[in-house]
């Protein structure tokens, strides 16, 4: 579909749930960490932090997630819900997931009363299904809850200009050559205006000048410089290129408050799976084991040093708190018994590009 379509729901009667066999469902409420990591090993995206925003209907078998539905997620700021969305009568359902093993069985329906119930009961007239761009599921929510398109939003209009992005790396620079590629293929509405790196060895500026992209170099000799001057000279460099996006891919350097005050729109991708709630040290995982966050410059190696059975990416944003800024985009990986460091940072490149993907797109939806 080239249309984005906004559904709305009537809420005039209880609706009746119809369990499948087995399964329990948690009345509407914050969904436990152990979910919302599951929901990220399952979709991917952004799901678990829209979850997060919002009560939640989660379906269990034998104690195990398998499926969610979100009612009322509050604070979120896409685009889409500029219109009917803030009508104080209209309450937000959605996302919703089933498992795959659990698909056909009933379960979607039973999530989706239930949380249109939770609506309901919070005082809410109608329910908004937003974002729906899938013919089937229209057809989905009009069968199962009498849903009927409230709203219309050109897919395309959204993308609309490309954001001009620097993209600051210190590395090999694969997740700016994965990034690059989505933008002139037209997967990511992004114009890549310039690549900034610290480190004049960085493979990310032989690719970046393989690509006709133009190439800051700013380099820190901390035996001729102070960190003060360096960090004026960065900004100044940055702001040469008037990003709407400051992407950090792989960047390694502190970014000073003046450089954050500068540019609000920085988002870094960091190889670990962030807890979404930034004032949390550990993080529990889909399994329900729990792991420290791994924060800071050397997470995949920590993660390894301390026999932890879980790595991950997540993109976030940035704020003066390293590490900490609230997250867009997120996935958990499961580390491989006696994995070598070299194996495992390959494993999570590969996932840092859906999580960069997923990360982006939020960020221009919520442009």
């Amino acid at each position: 579909m080239r249309e984005l379509l906004n559904l709305v729901i009537e809420l005039d009667e209880p609706y009746a749930h119809g369990v499948p066999r087995g399964i329990e469902i948690d009345a509407c409420g914050p969904a436990d960490e152990r979910t919302l990591a599951w929901i990220d090993e399952t979709f991917g995206g952004s799901w678990s932090s829209e979850a997060y925003a919002g009560a939640n209907a989660v379906a269990r078998r034998d104690r195990a997630p398998v499926g969610f539905a979100t009612a009322d997620a509050r604070d979120l700021k896409f685009a889409w819900l500029a219109g009917l969305a803030r009508k104080p009568d209209v309450g937000i359902l959605g996302p919703l997931g089933v498992a795959p093993q659990e698909r056909g069985s009933g379960l979607g329906a039973a999530l989706l009363r239930t949380a249109l119930d939770a609506l309901r009961q919070r005082g809410y007239r109608r329910a908004l299904i937003p974002a729906v761009g899938d013919e089937q599921l229209v057809h989905y929510y009009r069968d199962a809850a009498g849903a009927r398109v409230a709203e219309r939003f050109d897919r395309a209009a959204l993308y609309r200009p490309a954001r001009r992005t620097l993209i600051m790396a210190s590395g090999q620079g694969s997740n700016f050559q994965a990034v690059l590629e989505a933008s002139r293929d037209a997967a990511l509405p992004l114009d890549i205006v310039a690549l900034l790196s610290n480190d004049p060895r960085a493979y990310a500026i032989e690719r970046a000048r393989a690509a006709g992209v133009d190439v800051r170099v700013v380099a820190w000799n901390r035996t001729q410089e102070s960190r003060d001057e360096y960090d004026a000279r960065l900004l100044a460099a940055a702001r040469e290129q008037r990003p709407d996006l400051v992407l950090l891919l792989g960047w390694m350097h502190l970014l000073a408050g003046s450089f954050l005050g500068a540019f609000p729109e920085i988002v870094n991708l960091h190889p670990a799976f962030l807890p979404l709630d930034p004032a949390r040290d550990a993080v529990v995982m889909p399994d329900g084991t729990t792991i420290d966050a791994f924060r800071g410059p050397h997470a995949v190696r920590d993660a390894l040093a301390a026999s932890s059975s879980w790595a991950g990416a997540t993109l976030h944003r940035v704020t003066a708190a390293t590490d900490r800024g609230p997250v867009l985009a997120r996935k958990p990986l499961r580390v491989e018994p006696m994995e070598e460091e070299l194996h495992l940072m390959e494993r999570v490149h590969e996932l840092e590009r859906g999580v960069v993907r997923a990360g982006v797109m939020r960020w221009i939806f919520e442009r």
